[in-house]
């Protein structure tokens, strides 16, 4: 599959489109063991880029078939923060989803911003 892409505004809304988007763009590529965490992963590090870098996000997925690869563009460069937090608290835990469900998953600077990304492996 080719890269698909969208950009969504800074708003609270982006997280749910970029949800649909993403389960939308895979669903046809018979990922669905791992749609789930798919799903739950971009929402999460579209929910920080609304919240901590409050521009315009672009998304971008593509599946070769082995890997599921998601990319969040936004226009803060400042890298997303993985916080471990008491149980009590109701917000903080998106980073450490990544890191706990992600195959792999990093952050690449931009000369604009910052893309964060993730895969997880749909061959097994």
């Amino acid at each position: 599959m080719p890269t698909q892409a969208m950009i969504l505004p800074p708003d609270t809304e982006s997280p749910r489109r970029a949800r649909r988007f993403v389960r939308d763009a895979l669903l046809d590529d018979q990922v669905d063991t791992t749609l789930d965490v798919v799903t739950l992963l971009v929402s999460e590090v579209v929910t920080n880029a609304v919240l901590h870098a409050r521009s315009d996000v672009t998304v971008r997925v593509r599946n070769d078939g082995r890997i599921v690869r998601v990319e969040v563009t936004d226009k803060s460069p400042a890298p997303p923060v993985q916080q471990y937090l008491s149980r009590e608290a109701t917000t903080g835990r998106g980073m450490v989803l990544v890191e706990a469900l992600a195959d792999a998953w990093g952050t690449n600077p931009g000369s604009d911003g910052k893309t964060v990304w993730f895969e997880l492996d749909v061959a097994n």
